[in-house]
């Protein structure tokens, strides 16, 4: 196939062009006239498996013909059968053995980082060995760095990674994927020297960025019928830039360092390699050149001055160019998705390639408007599908007390439950929710989860059983002791089959079907089989780790998607074509990506321990940046903001316009605002797409319902909202709605408000049987065990507790002169009175907290108040409950009480400063006030009345309960009430 030479053979394909299809084009070239079976004899190695998948449908589309064989780069048993390397040991392992051993280190430096992180170190540091034997560096050569003029973290990384030299010497006799693929690649340079093979052996794809790759790429090189085929190679770079990128501390980050580097490594240069086939033609020329340019090395970008007015053409470069600059992501994913769905309607394939998968999940749900499902090389990470999603709500349960939104997020999972029977369960978990809504559970317990059902729905067998599955499925498993892994294993596993097989213990359920139910069994299947060399962990760290098992898995679907619209990482983008390339999130910390943090060793000690630097990244982003962006119609889009800031254009991006806006007079500026018209008129077509008619707001609603759907009943607290708000006593009379509680509760006023009233009424019910009781800490004992029964929050228990502490002193002297002048005689739960006004049909309920009866007879009215009372203005207008309540007992419509005259009605503050705050009872009598709230009553009686919503709200930002259902927003309180008189 290839004519003997004394130097290595490596060629290149230039950017822009189709490489897959001029492979192909190059070795049938080099077969013609060859007897059939040539070509079979040829070994071809390529990098991904998406790239093996596109050579054999190339060779299948053309004639009939032996084909070669084709393998990947990491498949290389068959390469070499007489090499024989040791079976390795499991990633996962490996990865539960350094578990371990960061676990104890945590445990001796808790100020090196949070155990939450365990599983995140393990894996950093499992790369970092990964990288280590890849590379060829030795623990040695780690120890060995010289860290004195380093900080004192990297002298702990450093004793850390001595740890690790141990761990490796004494795991040697199995080593990990990485170590074994270099152990054979070095054994088959070792055989291929003594005894080369005389057929053709090409790797082709590879840019040789690792060293176990590179070791691989020398040693075919050498071979007499051995070549390279290097993709993306810059044939326009001059000799004097190639020499300048021998610096890997300055040159890294250049798109052809790599090709440089491995070309010193053969004892040749750049400039020995040739075009790998004859024809190969890029389809923009121009724009190779222009890009070229662009991309120089940092300290040699004066040549910009000097070459640049060499361009030529730069219109017709960049004709079919397009830069998209959005304001929003979200603007960003709809003009790529609509420009996809114009691409699929003309029969183009096209290509997203992006490195942010943000980005590409937006564009894949704005193409499902249009029904299209792109091919996503990606596919769905495991832990954001169903079996993914639901593995970690169960371990939850084994770390985190369970809230009712926990609950019922996985009552409502589509995998709990998911044999017979699921219609039921999905009736029973509305009422539930229903309930929970309605009633208040925040913290969910066995005993009052089943109360609640049975109050929810009662004397339903189905639903006690239910219930009862529920609590023993899903409560009590919350646990802070440490165990083996595989005791957490174990039990993830058969809490996640038990809520999936639902009460029937049936095995018929959908949690290990489908692709990701699969792929999930197997990483639980692998971590249990496993488990045994894993520490002992508790159950956040347990939960964080499966957690990280699961977001590692892949779930790929190749048969559903829509054949020509893909979606690529770079990756696989290096080596594939389409007619349309979008270079999407063209960003600097997203394309190129930011280098992630190494917490064991920083550049300088890379650099000097012969690891790779973080500029390899960048410089393997640049040269894909490249490739794609010399395909034949390119897309470079960016969003100039993102959720939460303004973004920085992509250097290249930036590159790129820098040097046309230096090239006036060859049209660079012209050809530069154009690229960007084409964009701004599909973003034009997204906003298009998304413009909605206006629609009239609503108006200010005052509902005018019939007299028979009119309250004629409402209690003391009522009135006040009748005043203020009286569309929500049209609401919730008139409509019969009522408020449900929201799924996570919190511990809020209202619940305050409760647990005072309960703390003041014990209190002084025990003082009233034992006058020594009334004392600071006798208070505080009864808050507490009111607050541990009613509050579930510890926190806020603690809060409240100390609030209470505050004002204790004040109310047990307050309480002292008010028992020298009175003395209870009712509380909440029988202090209750009707009042009826039989001329308007209306009845008036009211509930006091306290009422004292003195020597003479007199009533005393009380009432708690968590926050500042009402003033004397408020109560005279507004809040009339103790005026109300006063005219009431006056009235004798409490029948404890009877008919008595009222001397005081006071509120008791017990805020931040404690106050008492008389009602006005003598510039409001009770008869007034009973006078006034007759015409209020019967002015709401009137047909021609309406419940105007927000009527004299106490503030503009006090939300009101139906605030929703007037559409407060749409109007404000400065709108006319409009009236509607309805039927």
């Amino acid at each position: 196939m290839f004519k003997p030479q004394d130097t290595p053979r490596v060629f290149g394909l230039p950017t822009g062009v189709d490489f897959p299809q001029l492979l192909v084009a190059g070795l049938l070239d080099r077969f013609k006239g060859q007897p059939p079976e040539a070509l079979a004899r040829v070994e071809l190695i390529v990098n991904t498996q998406r790239m093996a998948r596109r050579l054999r449908s190339i060779f299948e589309d053309g004639r009939a013909m032996l084909l070669p064989r084709i393998r990947l780069i990491t498949d290389l048993e068959t390469l070499a059968p007489s090499v024989i390397i040791p079976e390795g040991v499991p990633a996962l392992r490996r990865r539960l053995e350094l578990i371990g051993l960061i676990s104890a280190l945590l445990e001796k430096s808790p100020d090196l980082a949070s155990r939450a992180s365990l599983y995140d170190l393990a894996d950093s540091l499992a790369a970092l060995i990964d990288e280590m034997q890849g590379e060829g560096v030795t623990p040695d050569k780690i120890a060995e760095l010289d860290v004195t003029d380093q900080s004192g973290h990297w002298e702990r990384a450093k004793v850390f990674l001595g740890i690790v030299q141990n761990y490796l010497s004494l795991t040697e006799a199995m080593p990990d994927k990485e170590a074994r693929q270099r152990a054979r690649v070095a054994a088959i340079a070792t055989l291929w020297a003594e005894k080369p093979p005389q057929h053709p052996i090409i790797i082709a794809g590879s840019t040789g960025s690792r060293g176990t790759t590179m070791m691989l790429m020398q040693a075919v090189a050498r071979l007499p019928q051995g070549a390279l085929v290097l993709p993306g190679f810059d044939f326009d770079l001059p000799p004097e830039v190639w020499a300048t990128l021998d610096d890997p501390m300055i040159s890294e980050d250049h798109p052809q360092f790599r090709f440089y580097h491995l070309m010193s490594n053969l004892g040749s240069t750049p400039n020995a390699v040739e075009c790998w086939y004859k024809n190969a033609t890029p389809y923009a020329q121009d724009r190779n050149k222009l890009i070229s340019l662009s991309l120089r090395p940092a300290p040699v970008t004066d040549a910009w001055r000097i070459e640049g007015p060499r361009l030529e053409n730069l219109d017709e470069a960049t004709r079919d160019m397009t830069l998209l600059l959005a304001e929003t992501p979200r603007a960003e994913a709809l003009a790529i998705a609509m420009r996809l769905r114009q691409a699929a309607q003309d029969g183009q394939t096209a290509a997203l390639i992006t490195p942010d998968r943000m980005l590409g999940r937006r564009v894949t749900a704005a193409l499902d408007r249009w029904n299209i499902l792109p091919d996503d090389s990606a596919g769905t990470p495991l832990h954001l599908s169903p079996p993914g999603r639901f593995l970690r709500h169960v371990a939850a349960l084994l770390s985190r007390r369970l809230d009712a939104e926990a609950l019922l997020t996985l009552l409502k999972h589509p995998l709990t439950h998911s044999g017979d029977g699921r219609n039921m369960h999905r009736l029973y978990t509305q009422r539930c929710e229903l309930a929970i809504r309605r009633h208040g559970l925040p913290y969910p317990e066995p005993e009052a989860f089943i109360a609640l059902c049975e109050k929810a729905v009662p004397d339903d067998e189905g639903m006690q059983r239910w219930s009862e599955w529920v609590a023993k499925a899903t409560m009590g498993h919350l646990d802070y002791a440490t165990h083996p892994l595989g005791h957490w294993t174990a039990l993830h596993i058969q809490l996640a089959e038990a809520l999936a097989a639902g009460p029937t213990t049936s095995e018929a359920h959908e949690l290990w079907q489908q692709k990701a139910g699969i792929e999930a069994r197997r990483i639980m299947q692998e971590l249990e089989d496993e488990a045994g060399h894993g520490t002992d962990l508790n159950a956040a760290d347990y939960a964080d780790l499966a957690g990280a098992l699961l977001a590692a898995g892949e779930v790929r679907d190749r048969d559903a998607p829509y054949p020509d619209i893909m979606i690529w990482g770079t990756l696989e983008a290096r080596v594939q074509g389409a007619d349309l390339v979008i270079l999407g999130g063209l960003n600097d910390g997203t394309w190129p990506a930011t280098p992630p943090p190494d917490p064991w060793l920083n550049r300088k000690m890379r650099h000097d321990a012969g690891l790779l630097l973080p500029e390899r990244r960048v410089g393997l982003a640049a040269h894909d940046y490249q490739q794609a962006v010399s395909a034949r119609e390119v897309w470079i889009t960016r969003s100039i903001r993102s959720e939460d800031a303004e973004t920085v254009p992509s250097r290249w991006v930036n590159r790129l316009g820098n040097l046309m806006g230096g090239l006036p007079n060859q049209g660079g500026v012209e050809a530069w605002k154009a690229m960007i018209a084409r964009g701004d008129h599909w973003l034009g077509q997204a906003r298009a797409l998304e413009t909605v008619e206006p629609v009239p707001s609503a108006p200010r609603p005052s509902p005018r319902p019939p007299l028979a759907a009119r309250p004629r009943s409402l209690s003391v607290t009522e009135i006040k909202t009748l005043i203020r708000d009286p569309y929500a006593i049209y609401a919730r009379h008139s409509l019969r709605l009522r408020a449900l509680y929201p799924l996570v509760q919190s511990p809020d006023a209202p619940l305050r408000g409760i647990v005072v009233h309960a703390v003041m009424e014990d209190f002084v019910k025990s003082v009233m049987e034992n006058p020594a009781l009334l004392s600071r800490a006798h208070l505080l004992d009864i808050a507490g065990q009111q607050l541990e029964e009613l509050v579930p929050w510890p926190a806020a228990r603690t809060i409240w507790l100390a609030r209470l502490a505050r004002v204790a002193d004040w109310f047990i002297e307050g309480e002292q002169a008010r028992l020298t002048q009175s003395k209870p005689v009712a509380f909440e739960d029988d202090a209750r009175g009707l009042l009826e006004l039989p001329d308007l049909g209306f009845t008036l309920r009211g509930v006091a907290d306290r009422i004292d009866r003195n020597l003479s007879g007199e009533i005393q009215i009380y009432d708690y108040k968590t926050g500042n009372p009402p003033t004397d203005k408020q109560q005279k207008n507004f809040d009339k409950q103790l005026l109300i309540e006063a005219a009431m007992v006056e009235e004798g419509a409490f029948k404890k009480i009877g008919a008595a005259p009222v001397s005081r009605a006071t509120f008791i503050g017990l805020g931040n400063k404690p106050v008492e705050i008389d009602a006005p009872l003598e510039e409001e009598p009770p008869q007034v006030v009973l006078e006034n709230l007759r015409t209020l009553i019967a002015a709401y009686l009137d047909p021609a009345q309406g419940f105007t919503s927000r009527r004299v709200m106490e503030k503009e930002i006090f939300a009101g309960e139906f605030d929703h259902l007037a559409r407060f927003g749409e109007w404000n309180s400065s709108d006319a009430a409009q009236p509607e008189d309805l039927t």
